[in-house]
């Protein structure tokens, strides 16, 4: 089969940050980069000559030929769509994608950072010349001007070898890249994600407009309010520093800072004058009228109200997950607001009558998922996989009580998981535990089954609500003196570590043996983690290894880590970190997700375990799109192990269900369920 390499350099006033989609809608194409298989690349210059060459108009012509861009399935080929002065529409089938193949195997996007990976020679200096021109050629100027070889001739000279070296670039980068995770298998859902991203989700745009409208008239009303508190001197409640200043100045009050956990535990506190607390309501309001995502709905959506590309296939690194893109729909706020009263909100908002009905901040955030609606005729046909990690980790690890557990409460006859996990760690029947407790088992399993310790616990303890001092109380009552006594004596190690997270004794001491019954009571998942670093070792060192469901190997200088599925987890650059016993299993090349830089990062068994787990959730996922899509539900957007589909309005919830609690072939004995419900705009069910 041929290859066609291909890149573009485009012109267009809408700025790219609004997507691919509604950027295309005013696009010219300026330069079309290209190359077949291993010829010298040229360059189509559309500002100079009119007519395609016969080469790469036969090449584009001909469905044999594969063609490949870097980034070109979100991009380039959504541009040929809809540019003002060239038209080609390429099946999904015969669009590779460079930056997708690099994703799929645990590595960065920017063909910058592939060459630095790789060790290919890197002139910063061109590379930075080459941004350069692209910011000068590819939108106008501050003055509004468009630059062109007419006005630029030199550098219109270098910007078009700039294009020819792009194409240079992307075929030596691609040819390096393994395919371990692009075969055809992939492919084929590669090309199934490009359907799914090109139809786009429908977007309310009215209540987007009336959201905003309502947030500028919140934002004045606040700043008054805030002015009117202080006399004067704090201008808006947004005004962080000078409001913090002004609190400790006018009532020595002192705060760390104003984010909504300090404030909100300042309004229970009695000492705090109630001039003060009024100030910290206005901030706490003013605040939560965040426009962004709407402004950025409303910046992305398209003419017929779709908003397209909201999607990245593959592009959480190392898991093999999508990815948000654009408005961010995969990090939507969580709704505070009762369904019936989000549902009166939309009109609310609309007709300008949300202050009778709510909090209007709180309003407009627990109302954002309704932006996404059904089309006329149509309905959304929405469900979401049922814990799928608990499960997933208890299959990969063998966890037996556990997966039996799963597939009772499946068939109606057995206690829901968090009820379970509760009464196996106290020792009690889940047939006695109360709903205080069950929510304590809900935070064990989601702290917990990643090695996790206090810290983690402490965390899902607080976005769950829990009194913590409470809960010292209660465990201290409730659970078997062994794991007390152990979490005890060990306090001290871990005060002198200084490992205590500031909690007081006796409620660390707690938490402590939560984690230490939690364990005892999951011997199979114990178990995998310690399989886990010795397989881990054991492959660095050469020799192939299995921990539970999964192998890990070595390649070259990559760990891999083969999935149920057949795909791979994989950690370039792989090494083993004081002979695998000292602070993590090994460590790798990645993508530190808080500096954004391609630096060594260490891992453990715990970390690895939620690598496979999570990856393993979303080939299931992935695996149930192409049986969704030849039922008759057109998926429209992916949120973590949800899909959103649109339906015609006789297709049920039940059959969505049904095809995603389908296990693939692989994955035999996976206890699978799912839950969903059809509605007219998407909701938190």
């Amino acid at each position: 089969m041929k290859t066609l390499w291909c890149d573009l350099e485009t012109f267009s006033r809408t700025p790219i940050t609004n997507g691919a989609h509604r950027y295309a809608d005013d696009c010219w194409v300026l330069l079309f980069g290209y190359a077949i298989d291993d010829e010298p690349a040229k360059v189509w210059d559309l500002t100079a000559q009119k007519e395609m060459p016969e080469d790469l108009k036969t090449a584009l012509a001909d469905n044999s030929v594969n063609t490949v861009w870097h980034n070109g399935a979100n991009f380039d080929t959504t541009v040929l769509r809809k540019a003002k002065n060239v038209h080609v529409d390429l099946p999904y089938e015969r669009v590779d994608d460079c930056m997708v193949k690099a994703y799929s195997h645990g590595l960065p996007g920017s063909l910058g950072a592939l060459c630095e990976v790789f060790g290919l020679p890197v002139d910063q200096a061109k590379d930075k010349d080459g941004r350069r021109l692209v910011l000068k050629f590819c939108k106008p100027d501050s003055s509004g001007r468009i630059r062109s070889a007419q006005t630029d001739p030199e550098d219109w000279s270098r910007f078009v070898n700039y294009c020819r070296m792009d194409v240079e670039s992307m075929r030596t980068i691609y040819k390096k890249l393994p395919a371990w995770n692009w075969q055809a298998k992939d492919r084929a859902q590669f090309s199934l994600d490009q359907r799914v991203n090109n139809r786009g989700v429908l977007m309310d745009v009215e209540l987007a407009k009336a959201a905003i409208e309502l947030a500028e008239a919140q934002r004045k009303k606040n700043a008054q309010l805030a002015q009117d508190l202080t006399g004067g001197e704090v201008e808006a409640a947004t005004q962080r520093d000078v409001l913090l200043k002004y609190i400790l100045k006018q009532y020595g009050v002192s705060l760390p800072d104003l984010t909504r956990s300090t404030i909100e535990r300042r309004l229970a506190d009695e000492n705090i004058p109630e001039e003060v607390k009024e100030l910290l309501r206005v901030r706490l309001v003013s605040t939560k009228t965040s426009t962004a995502k709407y402004q950025k709905l409303i910046d992305c959506v398209n003419p017929d109200d779709r908003l397209r590309g909201c999607l990245q296939f593959r592009g959480a690194q190392r898991t093999g997950r999508f990815s948000g893109r654009l408005m961010q729909l995969q990090n939507l706020p969580r709704p505070t607001l009762n369904q019936w009263l989000i549902d009166m909100g939309y009109d609310a908002i609309k007709q300008g009558w949300a202050d009778f009905l709510a909090e209007p901040g709180e309003l407009m955030a627990s109302c954002l998922r309704g932006c996404i609606v059904a089309p006329e005729d149509k309905q959304l046909v929405v469900a979401d996989l049922s814990n799928i990690e608990g499960r997933m980790l208890a299959w990969l690890a063998g966890e037996q009580w556990k997966i039996k557990a799963f597939r009772d409460f499946d068939a109606g006859h057995g206690p829901d998981l968090y009820k379970a996990t509760y009464g196996r760690t106290f020792g009690v029947s889940p047939n006695e535990v109360t709903k205080k407790q069950r929510q304590i088992g809900k935070v064990m399993e989601l702290a917990l089954g990643y090695q996790g310790g206090v810290g983690a616990f402490l965390t899902f303890a607080a976005a769950y609500s829990i009194d913590l001092d409470e809960l010292g109380r209660h465990v201290r009552e409730s659970i078997h003196p062994t794991y007390w006594n152990q979490a005890e004596g060990s306090y001290e190690w871990y005060k002198e570590k200084r490992l205590t997270h500031g909690l007081k004794r006796e409620t660390f001491i707690a938490c402590e043996a939560v984690k230490l019954a939690w364990r005892a009571a999951h011997p199979a998942i114990q178990k995998f983690w310690k399989d886990i670093d010795e397989a881990a070792i054991s492959a660095l060192n050469g020799v192939p290894a299995k921990a539970g469901r999964i192998w890990f190997d070595k390649k070259g200088s990559w760990l891999r880590m083969r999935l149920p599925s057949g795909r791979f987890v994989c950690y370039p650059g792989a090494k083993l970190e004081d002979g695998g016993v000292g602070n993590g299993t090994f460590s790798y090349m990645g993508l530190n997700q808080y500096s954004r830089r391609w630096e060594r990062i260490r891992t453990y068994a715990g970390k690895i375990s939620e690598n496979c787990t999570q990856a393993t959730a979303a080939d299931i996922l992935i695996e149930a799109m192409r049986p969704i899509e030849d039922a008759g539900f057109g998926i429209v957007l992916s949120v973590h192990d949800e899909f959103i589909t649109e339906a015609p309005l006789d297709k049920t919830h039940e059959e969505l269900e049904k095809l995603m609690a389908t296990p693939p072939a692989w994955a035999e004995g996976l206890p699978l369920a799912a839950a969903g419900y059809t509605a007219l705009r998407y909701k938190k069910d």
